[in-house]
Formats: structure tokens, sequence, C-alpha cells
């Protein structure tokens, strides 16, 4: 195989780009390069077309020619006289190709597909940025931190090293810090362009990724035997996540958390020192709802359906508890049920 057509594949099945977006980009570029170096400041400038044989990487000019009765103009015309002298079978309004190739075209090729790959691998993977955003498929990345001041983070993510990836304050947990070598894992929660590059937004308070990093660890999730029902984050702080079996056999908790608690804990040291609050999804929403001040084991729960409140008794020595600190347990139950939520002591 040709060295040019290596090259290209080998950084297509690296950046998940299609060839034929490269060969094509590549081909275009040649025609006007081939315009701008064998006929500058000439009046004529001929139809051309430029092809690439996808086997060898062979590369060869073409005038194009349109076959007339009389051609009165030689750089797109050809009399159907001349053009059956080449082929008996062309007719009039065909187009003929005439290989016009110079002979030091490659250097001319090798300088145009430098310039090309790059900047069109560039464009490809804007393009594949927003593709991924789009199918909402992009969604956790790992990255190195660069360099960390005090307003954002700079990370290298490898599968989109042509492209910023920054950590805003804002979505940076408290308490949080961040050192240059640091691998982390984040979530991409915007992707933000122009017309000269693209910037990738990332979180690590985003609820996405909590629920990227179960779908990761725990093999029931990613093959829809346990569902994640919902999640509600404080993040560097609290999350609770709701979860269900489809399989009346698997325990949605016991999945989530592992044997001896290896998976929640794989969790809980990515997100270092946040709580992790794994609560069983009910259909009875004052069964889930009770579920959700866990850690305290409320006694009674009940409903307003028209106002969708909800009054839950708890044990008064939990009562502390089931408010949490600053009210944050109780404020993410209600968040993770959708449920206005008071609290009173039994």
């Amino acid at each position: 195989m040709n060295e040019l057509l290596k090259a290209i594949k080998d950084l297509c099945e690296d950046r998940g780009i299609e060839e034929e977006v490269i060969i094509d980009a590549l081909e275009a570029a040649l025609v006007a390069a081939y315009k701008r170096n064998y006929y500058k400041g000439k009046n004529e400038s001929p139809n051309v077309l430029v092809s690439i044989d996808r086997e060898t990487g062979e590369i060869k000019v073409f005038s194009q020619k349109k076959v007339v009765e009389l051609a009165e103009d030689s750089r797109e015309e050809i009399s159907l006289e001349d053009a059956r002298a080449i082929s008996g079978d062309y007719q009039l309004d065909d187009i003929v190709n005439i290989e016009v190739t110079p002979r030091d075209f490659g250097r001319v090729s090798a300088m145009t597909a430098k310039q090309v790959v790059t900047q069109r691998i560039r464009e490809a993977e804007r393009g594949i940025v927003y593709g991924d955003r789009s199918d909402r498929s992009l969604g956790m990345v790992t990255g190195t931190v660069i360099l960390a001041d005090a307003d954002r983070v700079y990370v290298d993510v490898e599968q989109y090293d042509q492209t910023e990836a920054v950590l805003p304050k804002k979505e940076q947990p408290e308490g949080e810090v961040y050192k240059p070598g640091d691998v982390l894992r984040f979530y991409v929660s915007d992707v933000r362009t122009d017309h000269r590059s693209t910037q990738l937004i990332l979180s690590r308070t985003h609820p996405g990724l909590v629920r990227k990093l179960f779908e990761k660890e725990v093999p029931e999730i990613a093959e829809g035997i346990v569902e994640i029902k919902g999640i509600a984050r404080e993040g560097g702080s609290r999350t609770k996540i709701a979860v269900y079996s489809n399989d009346p056999e698997v325990d949605a908790q016991g999945a989530c958390i592992g044997a001896k608690g290896l998976r929640v804990q794989s969790i809980n040291d990515e997100l270092k020192t946040e709580k992790i609050d794994i609560i069983k999804w009910s259909e009875d929403p004052a069964e889930f709802i009770m579920a959700a001040l866990s850690p305290s084991r409320p006694v009674s729960c009940k409903l307003n359906e028209e106002e969708k409140t909800a009054r839950v008794v708890v044990p008064e020595y939990q009562l502390s508890l089931a408010i949490g600190k600053a009210g944050q347990n109780v404020r993410l139950a209600a968040k993770l049920t959708g449920w206005k939520i008071d609290i009173a002591s039994e």
C-alpha cells in the first residue's frame, strides 16, 4: 500500500474518521493546487479532475472536456472526431478525461496532503463531537489535568486531543483540588465551537457523571437488568441514586454495591469524599419517598396527591438525620422523588 494511503488509514482508525472524508478532501485540494501551480498567471483554467487510486495510492490529473460536434474552446471542449480517436464509444455531450499529470506533481501532492489531512482531521473531529453530542453518547471521558488556575482547569482528553477541554470553577465540587498530572473522569456537559476551534466543557458535579460511573462498574446496568430510575446530586457532598431490577432474582441495590462493597467503593474513590445513597425505586410513591430519606428510617408517609406533598413521620431521635445537614438529605430526597416533603418527629 502507498505510504500516503497507509498514513491516512492509520490516522482514520485512530480518530474514528471515515477514510473517504480525507481522500475526497485531498482530491479537491489537489485540483486547486494543480491550477495554482501550473496555471498561475494564465487566462486559461481547465476543468480538472484529480483521482487517487484507493488501492495503490497513485495520483493522476485529468483534463475534462465535453464532446461537441466542433470544438470552439479547447480548454473545455473536444470535437467528436478527436474524442472517437481516443475511444469509439464516445457520443456528443460525453465527458472525456485526458490525463495531464505533471512529472513533478508528487512534490505538490505531498505538500497539499499534509495541509489537508491536518485540517480535515480537525474538522472531522469537531463533527464527531457534535454527532456524539446530538446522540447523547458523549458522556464520560478520562482526562489528565494540564494546568489549574483560580477560574478553570485545563484538561487533556486523549480521544479528542485536537480539542480544548476545560473544567470551569462552577463545575468543580467544593474542596476538590487539582494538580497537573492528575488523571480523572469528567462528564462532558457542553460543546462550544466557532469556525476555528471546538471546546469541551467538562463537569465533575453533573449527575451524568455518577450515572456513567455506575454503568461502567455495574454489568447488570449495562445489560439492562438493573435500571437507574433517577439521580439527585450535590457534587462533592452527597448523591442519591434510585435503582430498580427487572429480574426478581437480582437485587438492584446489591448489584450496585457489589461483593464486599467493591463496586460502589470504586465509584467513591473516583468521587473522593462524596457520599452515595443507593435507593430502591418503587412504584408506590410513599414507599419510594421513605426509602429516599435514607439513612433515616421513617415510620409513615401520608400523601397529598393534588398538591404532590408528602408528610413523613420519623422517630424523634432520627429527625436531624432525616433532614440532614443544612436540610441536604430531605432536599435531595425531594429532588429524587419529585415530591415536596415535610418531616415531623414521631
